[in-house]
């Protein structure tokens, strides 16, 4: 529902202005030759294209790995219609926020987070956004220490456990400092645009591979490991290969509750949102929500094409990262990795923006732009992130409530919070069908962190184990 109330549109009142300056928007009722109000001291400066290509790369993330196994335990149709209701409450969700920064004036996920909840309201937006973040950005720098290893001894024909310049932690401090900190230092979210063009190709690529193998392979009935390894041609997969050639519509098993919130979690973009609107150029509630959707609809393009593909290629057997199903001699599968990896890797620059904004709102909220701070943050949190790859073996649990407690929160709580907090009731009446709708919503995203959350405080108890991904 798109409001056109002036309080919407319009400006804050005099006595906040100085208390909102931070993040106010440009005011587009200047008189003219005015130059408008500035938000973070620049105008936006970003097109239409290149922050679809910011928010899609924003939303791609390495879940994109395991929805055929979701698939898998859902059933073909069952899953494409959970993709899309998710895709649909995300699009909502977005349009919640860009709602309450109408009316508010505000631009930041932090500050909406004051305005509707006070100081407290803040630390709790920001701290949500930093561990949500923090843990995707670990999950990428988990997937460049163990498939990079993998590649680089593939290509110079080494094991890559044998030597010390192909070990994964080694690696991984190469790729931070030579490839993601000068990304990472840039000022200006726009900037990355190319390199999330580039990053979004790869992901083509990858779901083109898919998709060529699926008809290549074809059925494989009949054939196990041995016989592979030993008689089959080198681009079959080495695992073991399907019991059964036939592709269920509808399935309900026990790892259904753990692949649903991978699926929900594919499409967690909302602290890069407002970022993206501030640098939008001539930036409008329409226009940024435009923005969301042309993303959302690709994502779900994209992702309902990989996993549908890669289910019907291995079926029951696929595992939880698809690309180990391939075989590792396999050129194709070989160039498909090194497009993850560079995928992965120029991801990890986009997802640090909301952290380095949310500390900063934080912490130095009244402060001008600074160099030597802007840099150190950069540092402190890829030191950080490293730290945390290299020392923990398996992040998997952390995943698993870093997941259901930021992703549902960012994706259902906090809009349908900010919704109701801010939005003034002679715009919508407490009792309107909207706030009702934002209640529902928020009641929603409650229900989803505890069923995650028992669900996988039932498998720690149980000793199994389960999947998780950003």
């Amino acid at each position: 529902m798109e409001l056109q109330d002036p309080k919407i549109n319009g400006a804050l009142p005099a006595g906040a202005v100085g208390q909102e300056r931070e993040g106010f928007l440009p005011s587009h009722s200047a008189a003219p030759g005015r130059k408008p109000a500035q938000f973070m001291d620049f105008d936006g400066k970003t097109s239409f294209g290149m922050s679809v290509f910011n928010l899609s790369n924003a939303i791609m993330g390495s879940g994109i790995l395991g929805l055929a196994y979701a698939m898998a335990h859902t059933g073909v149709l069952f899953f494409l219609a959970l993709l899309l209701c998710i895709a649909l409450l995300s699009s909502y969700s977005i349009h919640l926020l860009l709602t309450c920064a109408g009316v508010v004036g505000i631009r930041a996920y932090e500050q909406l987070g004051q305005r509707a909840l006070g100081p407290a309201g803040k630390v709790v937006v920001a701290a949500v956004i930093c561990l949500h973040n923090v843990g995707a950005m670990s999950s990428y720098l988990f997937i460049i220490k163990s498939e990079l290893p993998l590649v680089i001894g593939t290509f110079l024909n080494m094991d890559p456990e044998g030597d010390w310049f192909l070990k994964g932690n080694l690696l991984i401090i190469i790729v931070s400092v030579l490839i993601i900190l000068p990304l990472a230092l840039m000022r200006h979210l726009g900037y990355l645009g190319y390199t999330s063009g580039l990053s979004l190709t790869c992901m083509l690529f990858f779901l083109i591979s898919v998709i060529y193998k699926k008809f290549q392979l074809g059925c494989v009935i009949g054939r196990n490991e041995t016989a592979t390894e030993s008689k089959g041609p080198p681009d079959l997969p080495l695992q073991g290969f399907n019991r059964s050639c036939e592709a269920h519509m509808f399935t309900v098993d026990s790892q259904m509750f753990y692949t649903v919130p991978i699926m929900a979690f594919a499409f967690v973009c909302h602290p890069e949102v407002l970022p993206i609107y501030t640098e939008l150029y001539r930036p409008s509630k329409r226009r940024m929500q435009a923005v969301a959707n042309v993303s959302i609809g690709a994502m779900f393009c994209m992702y309902g094409l990989t996993a549908t593909f890669g289910y019907l290629t291995f079926y029951s057997s696929v595992e939880a990262e698809m690309l180990h199903m391939y075989s590792q001699k396999d050129l194709l599968i070989l160039c498909v990795r090194l497009a993850v990896l560079l995928a992965v890797t120029l991801t990890v620059p986009v997802v640090l923006f909301p952290i380095r904004r949310a500390l900063q709102q934080l912490l130095f909220p009244s402060k001008a732009f600074s160099w030597p701070r802007h840099v150190a943050i950069a540092l402190m949190l890829l030191v950080l992130v490293n730290v945390l790859v290299i020392c923990v073996p398996t992040i998997r649990d952390i995943f698993g409530v870093i997941g259901s407690t930021s992703a549902p929160s960012l994706i259902f709580i906090l809009p349908s919070i900010f919704y109701l907090r801010i939005v003034p009731s002679e715009v919508e009446p407490i009792y309107s069908w909207p706030k009702i709708q934002a209640l529902c919503f928020g009641v929603l995203g409650v229900l989803f962190m505890a069923i995650s959350l028992g669900f996988m405080f039932a498998n720690w108890a149980t000793g199994q184990s389960h999947v998780s991904g950003h």
